[in-house]
């Protein structure tokens, strides 16, 4: 494989770092997380619409670019490394991921084309009030009602799920368990019986929610894939979206560095910058370790998505496990070596802290990626 990026990938990024400089400043991160949307309108219609962001993995036969993971993967470092508030997650590497995967071609035509077109957000429902990740967790129902289908549950961690315009909801047939039996619905973030509520979470720039399924109808045509087979599409999904968490986890990472290399450039202590002290050395030498580390595991992830290899899993959660460990572990020394006013609300350090801790538990932590590594190599 090879690692570096061509000349158009190189354009994307210096597109988006020069966008998200201007749009997703500390100011600008700081009002959007305090906004009741938790993001700018604003700037998600530039994402959207003047950018197209949005339609970066929608093939062009859907009105899509037709670009891949690698394409989102450097958009994604970028994001991380600016904190941008915006739906762009759940939209992209969720929903549509899961509609890619296994949508109909009616679906894909309608559903898909509004979030390439910027004219719907989305989000994947799937977690459940024990939080964890695999298919035993999901306990909502999915009834039978002559051609349709009839939802209860409740849906917690759902990511932007308060204003999602389209949610991607999974529900199990009753007397089922495990893998078999879950079903993947397409539902309008305003059908009758769904009940959305904002949920308080440490990192404010990402807004969770949890959905509450009280007796939802859902038509033969909003099911996604196969009744009772959805699964497979929901662990596909959640692949793809890991490797585009990794990249975002190693930017944020990045931007840690740069920010923790700066500040020790410029404090002064003892008559000389502390940069120069041993201690502070080390920090910033091992905290490069882990980036480099963490952008090569990324990467990897991302090539094989685009390619759609057999390791896509393996590699999956190789870079989840790896990207949540340095991202967390570059935003505390970060903190550390800003010292006293690290610790501050007025500094950005905290913001990353943060966000590191909660793309650390989003889609598993590292010891569960670290698990499923160990069992798919047959440890």
């Amino acid at each position: 494989m090879n690692f570096a990026l061509d000349e158009e990938q190189e354009q994307l990024r210096a597109t988006a770092r020069a966008f998200l400089a201007e749009c997703s400043s500390s100011p600008r991160v700081r009002a959007a997380m305090d906004s009741e949307l938790g993001w700018d309108a604003a700037v998600w219609r530039r994402v959207a619409g003047e950018l197209g962001w949005t339609a970066v993995i929608v093939p062009e036969a859907y009105g899509g670019l037709g670009l891949g993971h690698v394409e989102l993967a450097v958009l994604m470092e970028e994001m991380g490394a600016a904190l941008l508030c915006a739906p762009f997650f759940s939209t992209v590497c969720l929903a549509a991921n899961a509609l890619a995967v296994g949508g109909s071609d009616a679906q894909k035509r309608e559903l898909l084309a509004r979030i390439a077109a910027g004219d719907a957000t989305a989000t994947v429902a799937w977690t459940e009030a024990s939080g964890r990740w695999d298919a035993s967790a999901i306990e909502a129902v999915a009834r039978r009602d002559g051609s349709g289908f009839v939802l209860t549950g409740r849906k917690a961690f759902v990511p932007d799920g308060h204003a999602a315009d389209l949610l991607l909801v999974a529900a199990r047939r009753e007397g089922t368990c495990g893998e078999d039996g879950v079903s993947l619905f397409a539902l309008p973030g305003h059908a009758p019986g769904l009940a959305r509520r904002a949920l308080g979470t440490v990192d404010r720039t990402r807004r969770q929610a949890e959905v509450t399924l009280d007796g939802v109808r859902a038509s033969a045509a909003a099911l996604v894939g196969e009744e009772g087979r959805g699964w497979s599409i929901l662990q596909k999904t959640l692949h793809l979206a890991a490797v585009a968490l990794s990249a975002e986890q190693m930017g944020g990472a990045q931007r840690c560095l740069d920010m923790a290399v700066d500040y020790a450039k410029q404090r002064v202590q003892f008559g000389r910058p502390i940069g120069s002290f041993q201690a502070i050395k080390h920090k910033c030498a091992n905290m490069l370790v882990q980036v480099e580390s963490a952008r090569s595991a990324a990467y990897f992830a991302a090539c094989t998505a685009a390619e759609d290899g057999e390791d896509l899993p393996l590699a999956a959660s190789l870079a989840k496990a790896y990207c949540s460990d340095a991202y967390f572990r570059c935003a505390a020394e970060n903190v550390q070596i800003h010292g006293g006013i690290g610790f501050t609300w007025e500094h950005d350090a905290h913001l990353y802290l943060k966000r590191a801790k909660s793309s650390e538990t989003l889609l598993g932590d590292a010891s569960h990626h670290r698990e499923l590594v160990a069992h798919r190599i047959g440890l």
